[in-house]
């Protein structure tokens, strides 16, 4: 059984009170005096922090919602918006509904006033700030006050670390995709000003070097909780994209933290599957996972939405573990299918494509769920054909930070000039690709490294892993280079706007706070 750190979330309800007459104490007399002299509300809080990544609201799968700036909860849900952004807005996937502003999102014609953009700006928003109420609860000073223990301050200190990391991770999801945004790490009612981005930055940095050594070591936290691994991930991630982001060269920086990653004990899945089924908990290669679980972690968002969204008519559900009978929505363009040796995985078994007759490879209308191919990566079965606990809600966990993309940012940062082997790099290349072929007939040698061959492998290894958009702008093939169908809103897709890189300010944000300034194009 998954060791669920969200088992507490209904005391948060009694942290999330509120009162419009501060004068008055609430009717049940919980105020934060009384609630933080016990330890479990810390850890119930932390609980609310790592499950504002996922979750949308107090009552799950939908009701009591933490933000109601759309009509659908659902849509709320933090990591869908994120997968959506970094997948939808690129070649990997096509979101065929006709909800208002979601096409914008493959079309490359978002504004300001797009309901997801809105979404994703506001839950990263609120994921800072329940982060940095927990900071300041922690703090030396109010845990004297609220008369813990010595021992118990110790456990909150290292709720605190986690309370820490996940902000970081915020911030650098912000850095990525709005760029130009307010660095706030405490609750105030001043409206805040943006902050240079090389300044966010350096906090993001700074944050996670000093709780790199103070937060739990690699592989000894809970199950679902951030340890000193998904530290060096989130290093890793920033450091690489460092160059793209705020012209700073950190890739010997990448390097290095990978290497801790590598040597941290953990081990590439041997069935390149079991990753995304209802069993993934149970894997040595998974470092950071959002998990779910189909009875006590329900969403409309997260793997509920990857398996049911990339189901449709043509395909029974049962296959996959639910009973939607699918939701008709994602599939892929062609430009990703040409990256395969085959489609059917016979050769790479990295390849999850579904068709049948009526399915075409073409699209002539995104709203026709048969025009481009299924690609159902994520499944509520394990490798026994036993299904999840729920026949809707997947007990499969998000694989947010996994072994292969640290074997993948080596290599990239020796090719980008970061040091270390190229041999090293070509070694752990290899590893993933005999994994995939099922033996050594796809092993590449040095000479066929480069900085094109790593960014397809990365579409073959973390496909529909919210890794391609920040890929794309990395390599420079996002906007004003690089075409896909339907990017521009042409078939055979267009050139975009640079601009559009980073995603424009929510328009509500910029009447509310006149020191916020919009990004350029928009």
């Amino acid at each position: 059984m998954k060791k669920l750190l969200y088992i507490l979330l209904p005391l948060v309800l009694l942290l999330n009170t509120q009162c419009t007459d501060l004068d008055l104490s609430p009717a049940d007399a919980f105020t934060e005096e009384v609630i933080f002299q016990d330890v479990d509300a810390y850890r119930a809080y932390l609980a609310k922090a790592y499950a504002a990544y996922s979750l949308t609201g107090q009552d799950g799968p939908a009701g009591d919602g933490d933000i109601s700036i759309v009509n659908d909860e659902g849509f709320t849900s933090y990591i869908r918006a994120y997968w959506k952004a970094q997948e939808c807005t690129t070649d990997e996937a096509v979101l065929g509904w006709t909800d208002a502003g979601i096409r914008d999102l493959h079309e490359h014609s978002w504004s300001s006033e797009n309901q997801f953009v809105r979404v994703l700006y506001y839950r990263i928003a609120l994921i800072i700030s329940i982060c940095n109420d927990l900071i300041n609860q922690s703090s030396e000073d109010n845990l004297t006050a609220n008369g813990l223990s010595e021992a118990d301050k110790a456990t909150v200190r290292t709720y605190q670390n986690e309370a820490r990391f996940l902000r970081a991770m915020a911030y650098w999801h912000s850095l990525d995709l709005f760029r130009n945004v307010a660095l706030v790490t405490e609750i105030t009612a001043t409206p805040p000003s943006q902050a240079d981005p090389i300044d966010v930055y350096n906090f993001i940095k700074d944050e996670l070097l000093a709780i790199e050594g103070s937060i739990a070591g690699a592989k000894q936290n809970d199950y679902g909780r951030a340890d000193r691994a998904a530290v060096w991930m989130l290093q890793a991630k920033l450091y690489l994209n460092a160059e793209a982001m705020v012209g700073v060269d950190a890739y010997a920086e990448c390097r290095e933290a990978c290497e801790k990653i590598i040597g941290a004990g953990y081990s590439l899945e041997p069935n390149y599957q079991e990753l995304f089924m209802k069993d993934n908990h149970l894997s040595n290669e998974i470092i950071f996972p959002l998990v779910s679980d189909g009875k006590n972690v329900q969403s409309w968002g997260s793997t509920t939405f990857l398996v049911n969204a990339a189901l449709g008519p043509t395909m029974d559900s049962e296959d996959w573990g639910v009973l939607s009978g699918g939701w008709a929505g994602l599939r892929t363009t062609s430009v990703i299918l040409d990256k395969y040796p085959d489609l059917t995985g016979t050769i790479d078994k990295r390849s999850f494509f579904f068709y049948t007759a009526g399915h075409t490879v073409e699209i002539d209308d995104i709203g026709v769920y048969e025009q481009g191919i299924a690609a159902p990566k994520y499944s509520n079965l394990n490798l026994a054909g036993e299904a999840g606990s729920d026949p809707t809600h997947p007990d499969t966990d998000y694989p947010m930070f996994r072994l292969a993309d640290a074997y993948l940012m080596y290599a990239e940062s020796v090719l980008r000039g970061g040091g270390g082997d190229i041999g090293t790099a070509v070694g752990y290349i290899n590893e993933l690709r005999e994994r995939a072929y099922g033996n050594s007939n796809g092993n590449i040698v040095a000479s066929d490294l480069d900085l094109d061959f790593i960014l397809d492998e990365r579409v073959r290894e973390l496909f529909w892993e919210a890794t391609r958009r920040v890929d794309l702008i990395r390599f420079g093939q996002f906007t004003d280079e690089g075409i896909w169908p339907w990017k521009g809103n042409v078939k055979e897709g267009r050139l975009t706007e640079s601009f559009r890189d980073i995603f424009p300010i929510p328009a509500s944000d910029l009447l509310a706070n006149p020191n916020i300034k919009q990004n350029d194009g928009y």
